[in-house]
Order: structure tokens, then C-alpha cells, then sequence
């Protein structure tokens, strides 16, 4: 069970440095794009609008925080045709996802929401709140939830991490790819080793012709870059180390 309406809207002023009365006031998207600066740190708040009351303007609002959605890889569709009609429970659902998100993500540390807006207008009454600390911060999500259950420990490195690993995992299919491509190409190059060599069994005579289709064929075969030897004598390609 997620977090009371009461409970949201005192973490989100203490975050944010606002003074919300309810969870309807989230339907214009300013505070919810400053819920996720306040972990990736770079969504352009001066295009972030608080003091507003047109949908057109709270549609605005949430296409920024989309764009920030779609560029860390968050899969939580923002369903915008709901939210900023300005009602209680489409509200109320959106944010207490979005706490959860942010006690798994948040990064710790100072956050300054006042300097992140850069003096951009908030409604009358807001501000006044702390600013949000390391150990605050800390704290709620190390609290327990509504009843009485532990919380999930935050996963280290948040957003970043989950960048790294997916880049990672990118990488390593490239390898795969990479030798597979390899071991084709190679198999190839065997092959024609093969037929040379039975080729010079039945005729001998044809591999001691210096300019020879024969000898041209084993030049490439065994021409090589620095740093890998021309086999031996009597070797072939399967007896060399590969890439």
C-alpha cells in the first residue's frame, strides 16, 4: 500500500521547497518534473512552468518530463489526458509511483530546488520548506512503510547503473556477433587451404611454379600483420592461435 495523500504532499514540500495543499495540484506536471530532476539533475527546469492554470500549459509541463522518461529508459507510461484534468485519484496513483521510484533512485545528497528552478515563479504561499539533505533523505526511505513493513533498500547506483549494465550487455552482444563472424570467415579460409594442399598432392610439380595461381593463393593465405607469424612448415590455419 502505497503512501497517504497527507504523507506524499508533506514529502514532496520538503523536497521541493513548496507549500501543495493536494495531490491535485500535480496534475499541472511542474512539481512531478522536479520529483525527477532532483535524480538525474538535468531536466531543463526554465522551461518548467509553475505558475499556471491552462491545460495547454500542464501538457506542456509534461512533455518535458517524458522527454526526461524517454532519455533514462523509464518504461512508466505518464498518462498526461488524466493527470491534468487535476483529479484526486489519477493524481494520487501517478505519485505514489513516482515516490516509490524516487526512494529507489534518489541519489542523496543536497538538492536545492530553489536554485535548480533559478528563480522561475512558483504560486503564492510556496517555498519555506527545508532543503532536502543526505540524511533526510536517507531517513524516509530507510523508514517503514504505512504498515509496518520494511522498505526496500535502495539499489546502488539507480538510473546510472542501470545505464552501465545495458551498456554492457550491448557490448557483450557485439562480441558474440563479432566472433561468430570470425569463426565463419575462418572455416572459409580453411576450406580453401584444403583444396590447395589435395591439389598439390595430386601435383606436386604445380606448387613449385614461383608465380603460380598456387603460391599466389598461400601468400594471401598466410600473409599476415604484425605480431602474427606465417605458419610453419607442414602447419595450417587450424594449427594457429585465432583472433
Amino acid at each position: 500500500m502505497g503512501e497517504s495523500r497527507q504523507e506524499l504532499i508533506t514529502w514532496l514540500n520538503s523536497l521541493l521547497q513548496l507549500n501543495i495543499t493536494k495531490v491535485e495540484q500535480c496534475g499541472t506536471g511542474a512539481a512531478l518534473c522536479q520529483v525527477f530532476d532532483s535524480i538525474f539533475l538535468d531536466i531543463p527546469m526554465s522551461r518548467v512552468k509553475f505558475n499556471v492554470n491552462t491545460e495547454y500549459a500542464y501538457i506542456q509541463n509534461f512533455k518535458v518530463l517524458q522527454n526526461s522518461f524517454a532519455k533514462h529508459n523509464v518504461e512508466k507510461p505518464v498518462p498526461v489526458e488524466a493527470l491534468v484534468k487535476c483529479k484526486m485519484q489519477d493524481n494520487l496513483e501517478f505519485l505514489q509511483w513516482t515516490k516509490k521510484y524516487w526512494d529507489q533512485y534518489y541519489p542523496g545528497g543536497d538538492y536545492d530546488a530553489v536554485a535548480r528552478r533559478k528563480g522561475n515563479p512558483v504560486p503564492s504561499g510556496s517555498g519555506g520548506g527545508p532543503r532536502v539533505t543526505t540524511s533526510s533523505a536517507a531517513a524516509r526511505r530507510g523508514g517503514t512503510t504505512p504498515s509496518g513493513g520494511p522498505r526496500l533498500a535502495p539499489k546502488a547506483g539507480g538510473a546510472a547503473s542501470a545505464a552501465l549494465i545495458q551498456e554492457n550487455n550491448t557490448l557483450k552482444e557485439t562480441v558474440v556477433g563479432l566472433e561468430r563472424e570470425r569463426d565463419f570467415y575462418f572455416s572459409k579460409l580453411r576450406d580453401i587451404e584444403l583444396l590447395i594442399q589435395q591439389a598439390c598432392e595430386e601435383d606436386p610439380e604445380i606448387e613449385k611454379q614461383e608465380d603460380g595461381l598456387i603460391k599466389q593463393i598461400q601468400a594471401i593465405l598466410y600473409s599476415t600483420e604484425e605480431g602474427f607469424e606465417i605458419p610453419a612448415e607442414g602447419e595450417g590455419l587450424d594449427d594457429q592461435e585465432t583472433f
